[in-house]
């Protein structure tokens, strides 16, 4: 079979691009139901885009790369498609941009754009080999052989391999002489083989974390195996294996401002019983042998309180490791955007090659950005080649 574009991933910005693309696109992917991602997201609801996208919500070694698309598909070019289909959509925290009902409206609107604009779409297939040709590519499959004149790689990264995430679009990519950053997984809870937060597991608190390259004010959550929610896997994607992170348990409150006018009423009380007005009880009690929180809250010296509330606010810990790709909800890193026209997402030295979505060393925060960017990479790449056609 012969096509204009062949595109290898039906997720978020291969179905994207698809719906962009122009006529004689061939749509393919492994998976036997398209946008799977989308489908798990947000609960099922999908976090498909932030209301304040800007560059600076994005990881990658070159921090210019990625305002191209940002600029020419922003968040509000998304929205407005999503209420022309009329999809019922509210703000969660933070700017983030969540359906009413399901996820699955959204992975409707994109297959039936796609369609409407000339898209076949084939799942189940998986490609076995991808070879250049004098006047484009040719696509290996178990269902058959591919001749296109452009080639879309929009296959993602390695993360949630149970739902078949592999390095394929790295794989290719390095066959037509493009390099790879290092990749490793993103916006994922952090592991502590001793188990030392379990007693905790289910307990959230308002926290800031923070290492040397970043600081995220969200929430924390215990977990049997360590820590997780929105602050932490905002943190991750800036750690590294073997480093601390320092977490503010305070939340930003003013402890010794609390627990010194409360030293003038209830000075008989305990320490820890005052702190477990501030904070969950459970996590106080847990933190007492380590911050060594003993005696009445009248025995304590306002340099005493001092150091309390600066150990809370600096609670150093060293983390083991991370879920890894099992959890992650990305892959930082990628395909180098150093061989990649950041105006169309095509190979600077291979024509006809696209490289959109999370395969790129485009990374975003949490919160619908790594979606947003899905939505522009695909868009730019699909306006292009149907520019070309």
């Amino acid at each position: 079979m012969t096509c204009n574009t062949l595109i290898i991933g039906a997720g978020a910005a291969g179905l994207f691009c698809a719906a962009h693309s122009g006529k004689d696109t061939l749509l393919i992917d492994h998976a036997k139901r398209a946008g799977e991602k989308i489908r798990i997201s947000g609960g099922g609801r999908c976090n498909f885009t932030n209301m304040h996208t800007e560059p600076g919500n994005f990881i990658s070694q070159n921090k210019h790369f990625h305002k191209s698309a940002l600029a020419r598909y922003s968040q509000w070019d998304f929205i407005d498609r999503m209420d022309r289909a009329g999809i019922a959509w509210h703000e969660k925290t933070l700017g983030q941009l969540f359906c009413d009902e399901k996820a699955t409206q959204i992975v409707d609107m994109l297959v039936r754009d796609a369609i409407a604009a000339g898209t076949k779409i084939n799942l189940g297939c998986g490609v076995t080999s991808v070879r250049k040709t004098s006047d484009g590519f040719q696509v290996i499959t178990d269902q058959g052989t591919f001749d296109t004149r452009n080639l879309v790689l929009a296959t993602g990264g390695k993360s949630i391999p149970k739902m078949g995430a592999t390095g394929f679009a790295y794989e290719i990519a390095r066959q037509f002489g493009h390099d790879i950053t290092e990749v490793r997984p993103a916006l994922v809870p952090f592991t502590f083989t001793d188990g030392r937060f379990a007693p905790l597991a289910g307990l959230a608190l308002p926290v800031r974390a923070f290492n040397a390259r970043a600081s995220f004010n969200e929430a924390m959550l215990f977990t049997h195996r360590g820590l997780s929610g929105p602050a932490i896997l905002q943190i991750s994607s800036y750690w590294r294996d073997g480093e601390a992170v320092t977490i503010d348990l305070t939340g930003g409150r003013d402890l010794f401002t609390a627990l010194r006018d409360q030293r003038q009423s209830e000075g008989r009380r305990q320490l820890t019983t005052e702190l477990g007005r501030l904070l969950p009880s459970k996590l106080v009690d847990f933190l007492t042998p380590e911050l060594a929180l003993t005696g009445n809250l009248a025995d304590q010296s306002d340099q005493r309180l001092i150091e309390i509330c600066d150990q809370l606010k600096n609670w150093t810990v060293t983390p083991s490791g991370s879920e890894g790709y099992r959890t992650a909800e990305v892959t930082l890193g990628g395909i180098s955007t150093d061989g990649v026209d950041s105006k169309t997402m095509m190979s600077k030295t291979t024509p006809g090659l696209y490289f959109i979505g999370e395969c790129l060393d485009v990374t975003g925060w949490l919160g619908g950005f790594n979606f947003q960017w899905a939505w522009s990479s695909g868009y730019v790449a699909g306006t292009d080649i149907a520019s070309r056609f």
